[in-house]
């Protein structure tokens, strides 16, 4: 496809069932072709009126200030609260508002939460990481030495593994945040773990690390020791300024595409060890229930998902006519390598056309257009990664782990569309 001309009129054609367009479509032509497809009401653009000056174009605006702040006419764009727990209401989450969001970075203030505990007040000039164990030299850092480091800058997601769980367990008509919503996408800088690591001198036997973080709840998780050495970092900074409190202030740990509490925040203790240590935070949760009766343990890479963000649930389109359907993907295996989206209900998929950059273990949007005819329709939206892996339905996820776990469902998320043009969730 790169580098070749694609003819217009084939760009204009359904290339799936139930109004489904070529993904290239709006790239080129934007909304010009609306009429190629019969469909009314395509724009909602006016014959321009007489100039005029509004209010605001006649007096001064607000000032300068030392923090910027959304609009007020954005104040509802906030983060999606969790029920809250009667006896430690700090202990729970809070989730990010997709289907208000584009492209692929989450705002800092809008990244999901999760809280084993309440968020910490600690002070950066008294914070200390330890690394310890199979090493054969203990090693401690304060910030200013920290700051000496060479630092490297990524954009990945975190997702919690309990992202999701309620679809898998019903089929709850609320908003794509309030399903989907514990993921989320930032730049990270920091320092590689890897030089730290090495600092230190592995010695032999060392095949796993204990990472603690420094709030009331002592959050501790086990990673392989060749997961650390990879592209683990020590996160100091997200998408340009310092890690907010939520967010584990003064520093935490980002390892991409694995299970968000593996992602250990205020981090301050890690311990080099020879076997995964067990902890209560990785057999009393964090562990996947088998319809066998078993349970897995470690499962810490996420799997390949998508999401169709606009249109969703609780949305509804105004009048027939030409719809950008769009969404994000990502996998903690790599890439995103296609992005298939359904009109309906899986009879017939095509090709979405991915937004740069691409990159692994990253939120990914992709847009297909949609001529809608006013007709009943089910959207849908299934991801492959550039290993292969490809995102399931939902009775292929439950035959997976069994409906009993609460962690990592992955299964393919439809809307259906009324002749009304009201948006519910569905099963496929």
């Amino acid at each position: 496809m790169s580098g070749s001309k694609t003819d217009p009129a084939a760009e204009s054609e359904h290339v799936a069932g139930n109004g489904l367009l070529h993904r290239r479509l709006f790239l080129t032509r934007g909304l010009t072709l609306a009429g190629a497809f019969g469909v009314a009401g395509q724009a909602s653009a006016q014959p321009a009126p007489q100039p005029a000056h509004p209010e605001w174009m006649k007096r001064q605006g607000g000032g300068l200030s030392g923090y910027g702040q959304p609009s007020k006419f954005e104040e509802g764009v906030k983060r999606i609260a969790g029920q809250p727990n009667p006896i430690f209401p700090s202990v729970g989450s809070t989730r990010t508002p997709l289907e208000k969001l584009n492209g692929m970075i989450t705002p800092n203030g809008l990244h999901f939460e999760r809280h084993h505990s309440s968020v910490p007040a600690i002070d950066p000039a008294a914070h200390r990481l330890m690394i310890h164990g199979l090493v054969r030299a203990p090693l401690a850092w304060d910030m200013s030495a920290l700051m000496r480091y060479p630092m490297t800058s990524v954009i990945r997601f975190i997702e919690c593994s309990g992202n999701s769980g309620a679809a898998k367990r019903s089929v709850p008509q609320t908003s794509v945040g309030q399903i989907h919503g514990l993921v989320s996408c930032s730049e990270w800088t920091g320092i590689k773990l890897s030089h730290l690591l090495d600092e230190t001198g592995l010695l032999d036997g060392a095949s796993w690390i204990i990472a603690e973080g420094a709030e009331a709840a002592s959050m501790v998780r086990s990673i392989p020791l060749e997961t650390a050495l990879d592209d683990v970092i020590v996160a100091l900074y997200q998408n340009g300024e310092r890690i907010r409190p939520e967010q584990g202030y003064p520093m935490r740990l980002l390892v991409p595409g694995c299970e968000g509490s593996v992602n250990v925040k205020w981090v301050h203790r890690i311990k080099v060890v020879s076997a995964p240590g067990d902890s209560r935070d990785e057999t009393g949760q964090y562990t996947d229930l088998l319809p066998s009766g078993r349970a897995l343990q470690y499962t810490l890479l996420m799997d390949v998902k998508s999401v169709i963000t606009h249109p969703s649930v609780g949305m509804k389109l105004s009048q027939s006519g030409l719809y950008e359907v769009s969404g994000l993907a990502w996998s903690g295996h790599g890439a995103i390598r296609r992005v298939e989206v359904t009109a309906d209900g899986g009879k017939s998929w095509a090709d979405a056309e991915l937004a740069g950059p691409v990159l692994p273990k990253c939120l990914t949007r992709f847009r297909i257009p949609w001529a809608w005819t006013g007709g009943p329709a089910t959207l849908a939206s299934r991801a492959t990664d550039d290993r292969g892996n490809v995102q399931p339905t939902h009775e292929v996820a439950i035959a997976r782990y069994g409906e009993a776990g609460a962690y990592h469902y992955n299964g393919i998320q439809p809307w259906a569309v009324s002749q009304a043009g009201e948006v519910a969730n569905v099963r496929l």
